[in-house]
């Protein structure tokens, strides 16, 4: 793509890279196959293709975002399932954000989007402050659907609809501390507490931590650790997202340093892929660079690890499993093979649901910002995963539980909890006991 940036402009280096960036496409439109989006509405725009053009053309021209942008640029989900189909490698991820960033700079969002958004950002990096936030639910539920049909009030009867009827108590997985290996040690590991995870599923962290401990893994939960900085990343709050990511390369590069780490492991493979771009989000921080860098090249998806442990074959066991591949996951981090391989080498059977690209629609905040093109695309996905005839659901992220979970009555695990079952952990209750 030619491009007409000022020397005054590629000054910035955050322009200079979004320009090398659009450089790239060479408008193929292979992307528009596999954009969840462009499928689902058809809008040219509403592919990346058709947003870079609308990204180039507002940094090009150094003007602020408008609502023709805004609209785009929104109903991106950032699954990134263009980046796997490009063949001219366009780092598409980089260049959303860039945009989202310079939205955030430039555009007055109306007045309730501004508060959806500001409570969000303050409320869902924080467990105590989420979690608080779950027991107020419980008493707006009633009017849940009132709130939907109310224009200033329909995404809280939209968020009211995701917040899950039981609550887990506060797990002991989140505490700081260092878990001893139960077998002879052959490592060690920092495991990412997180956000909302630990509030919604702690048992997929006590999962792990039972798992990893058993196969002779030290785990440690380092003090002062908090949220990955992907919720806010994502929205445009790129101040707010580095300073929990400064945060958090201390904190790692300490417990690196005092007892030194083969991984920090990670159970949601959403913060997986932000924390794996720590080393690009501070590339421009002379003080935290390096780092970054060093955590990013730490930072192991919790199935990426296991699969350097070189596990143990288990025998069958009469348990179909539906694998959902999480955008983060396969196009993010492009892991693809290791978590049905760990199960099947546990005694699975696997199946692979048809259209395993096409986003769920949870995207982080989406499905609470987006709710009508989420909807359409979790119906979607849980229709393929259905199909499967499969006897639960398998997948290594948050968000794609929680998501599915409403659609479907399919019991829907992370991988993680099925492996810790299959290597000598007792039975997830959401399996029925005559497997």
């Amino acid at each position: 793509m030619q491009t007409n940036f000022t020397p005054a402009q590629l000054s910035d280096p955050h322009v200079a890279e979004s320009e090398s960036i659009l450089r790239k496409c060479v408008h193929c439109g292979f992307c528009t196959a596999t954009c969840p989006t462009y499928v689902t509405l058809g809008n040219e725009l509403d592919s990346p293709r058709g947003r870079i053009y609308l990204i180039k053309d507002m940094l090009e021209n150094g003007r602020p975002a408008d609502e023709e942008v805004v609209t785009h640029i929104d109903r991106c989900l950032s699954c990134l399932a263009c980046m796997t189909t490009c063949p001219s490698g366009v780092d598409y991820m980089h260049l959303v954000d860039h945009a989202r960033i310079h939205i955030e700079n430039t555009y007055k969002r109306p007045l309730k989007d501004r508060l959806v958004r500001a409570a969000l950002a303050a409320v869902l990096p924080h467990p105590q402050r989420f979690r608080l936030a779950l027991r107020a639910a419980r008493l707006g539920r009633p009017f849940a659907g009132l709130m939907k049909r109310m224009p200033l009030l329909k995404t809280f009867g939209v968020m009211l609809d995701l917040a899950p009827r039981l609550l887990a108590p506060p797990s002991n997985a989140a505490q700081p501390g260092t878990r001893a290996a139960d077998a002879e040690k052959r490592g060690r590991v920092a495991i990412l507490t997180g956000c909302a995870q630990p509030v919604l599923r702690p048992e997929i962290n006590e999962a792990t931590i039972r798992l990893l401990t058993r196969l002779g893994v030290e785990v440690v939960v380092p003090e002062g650790e908090g949220c990955c900085g992907a919720l806010v990343h994502h929205m445009g709050r790129e101040e707010q997202a580095l300073v929990a990511a400064r945060r958090n390369v201390d904190v790692w590069i300490k417990a690196a340093d005092e007892g030194g780490l083969d991984a920090i492991v990670i159970t949601a493979s959403g913060c997986g892929t932000t924390i794996k771009d720590y080393g690009h989000m501070l590339r421009l921080d002379p003080a935290y660079a390096e780092k970054a860098a060093r955590v990013s090249a730490l930072a192991k998806d919790i199935t990426e690890y296991l699969a350097s442990l070189d596990l143990s074959r288990q025998e069958a066991r009469n348990v179909t499993v539906a694998y959902h591949s999480a955008c983060s996951m396969q196009h993010g981090q492009k892991i693809t093979t290791a978590p049905k391989l760990l199960l099947k080498n546990a005694g699975f059977t696997v199946r692979d649901p048809a259209e395993g690209h096409l986003c769920c629609g949870s995207a982080g905040t989406y499905n609470i910002l987006q709710p009508e093109i989420s909807a359409t695309l979790k119906a979607r996905k849980v229709k393929n995963i259905e199909a499967t005839k499969a006897d639960i659901i398998a997948t290594g992220n948050i968000g794609c539980i929680t998501q599915i979970a409403t659609g479907t009555q399919m019991p829907i695990l992370h991988t993680v909890e099925l492996l810790d079952w299959a290597y000598g952990g007792e039975r997830p209750t959401a399996i029925s006991p005559s497997p």
